[in-house]
């Protein structure tokens, strides 16, 4: 069992993320009074054993994956609270994926004006990434997580256990956040990720999940608020969000982020950086994504023009010079679109070829 500390001791917004096996049925927290927020498709035992670890006040069950991330969720779940008249010394428990786990989140950041959260990440992509940080949010149809708060949960528990009854396409999306910690922090991930013994019930999975924690730990503890350094865990993730949005979130967000980080690397190249597309190639071709559906460079611009790195002066891209050297900035449109070419030759060579049937792009309303 290893834990990792966020933030500073002592400090406000200070927690401790646990990870390893067997950890549902021993939770234990001060609040007496608990809502558990879950999507319809966890496993029963899960969440059978936070309630018996718990026994809450209240039990939520919201749809799965990005379909609970709306404001008429968010809705509903506040509603609920209140009817349950969960106290303001109470607690959110948030268990299930990353996306369940921001929308109890931004629940409890709202309700009453902020009550106590818990998150119980049952998801690799959970685990190394969305429990991590305290943001929480819901999607708009403009856009991935326009609308949310920054915060940090009392506690994080990372039952590896759970990771057992994930499909293997879930298992290798959810990898696209470790592979890219691995990039711009800690390149022993990299070779880690791909590993044979990176797996449920695999020799090298408890540490990765670990250290991949550690890296966003470590980010979030100098950066907070994302002022800063917290922007570069957005490498690859301008384009990511753009996919996830103009498909409706028919795109899973590990694997638009396998696309993105592909993406994101030729960029740096053509921006003077380290080639680094051997290492996102690699792990293309180790996850295999879905397949996307046939997109031109302006089907997805809009979208990356509305990224949250954005300012007045127009889009940013977090880039990296080389392995665990990233940084910040803007680039040509002429570059992009470029690269956008030269990334759906790639993804062709890989074997990822897209469906034939072209999503339309969400309402776009002209941007200001």
């Amino acid at each position: 069992m290893r834990r990792i500390e966020v933030g500073r001791a002592g400090e406000p917004g200070a927690y401790t993320v646990t990870v390893g096996a067997d950890l549902l049925a021993r939770l234990r927290v001060p609040e007496r009074h608990v809502a558990l927020i879950h999507p319809e498709d966890l496993p029963r035992e899960f969440v059978a054993q936070v309630q018996a670890a718990l026994n809450p006040t209240l039990t939520v069950e919201v749809p799965a994956r990005d379909d609970c991330k709306t404001l008429d969720v968010l809705s509903g779940v506040l509603s609920r609270l209140a009817a349950a008249n969960i106290p303001r010394d109470g607690a959110v428990v948030g268990l299930g994926g990353g996306a369940a786990t921001d929308l109890a989140g931004f629940a409890a950041a709202s309700y009453l004006r902020g009550v106590a959260f818990y998150t119980l990440p049952t998801t690799l992509l959970g685990m190394v990434d969305a429990a991590v940080g305290g943001k929480t949010g819901v999607n708009l149809p403009e856009g991935k997580n326009l609308v949310g708060a920054f915060w940090p949960p009392r506690a994080v528990w990372c039952d590896t256990r759970t990771l057992a009854t994930l499909p293997g396409a879930v298992f290798r999306e959810g990898a696209a956040e470790a592979f890219k910690h691995g990039l711009i922090s800690d390149p022993s991930l990299l070779a880690r990720v791909l590993d044979p013994e990176f797996r449920p019930g695999g020799a090298l999975l408890e540490d990765t999940v670990a250290d991949a924690v550690a890296v966003k730990a470590g980010v979030v503890t100098r950066d907070l608020t994302e002022r800063g350094e917290r922007a570069y865990l957005n490498f690859g993730h301008t384009l990511a969000h753009a996919l996830e949005a103009v498909t409706h979130h028919g795109a899973a967000h590990g694997d638009a982020v396998g696309y993105g980080l592909h993406y994101a690397a030729r960029l740096s190249r053509a921006l003077g950086g380290e080639d680094l597309t051997n290492h996102t190639r690699a792990f293309l071709r180790w996850q295999r994504p879905s397949p996307l559906p046939a997109l031109t460079y302006d089907d997805v611009a809009p979208f990356m023009a509305r990224d949250k790195k954005a300012d007045a002066d127009g889009v940013r891209f977090v880039l990296l010079r080389a392995l665990a050297d990233p940084y910040l900035t803007r680039v040509p449109e002429s570059v992009l679109r470029t690269e956008f070419t030269g990334w759906q030759a790639d993804l062709a060579d890989l074997g990822l070829a897209t469906v034939t049937a072209h999503a339309a792009p969400l309402h776009n309303p002209a941007l200001t």
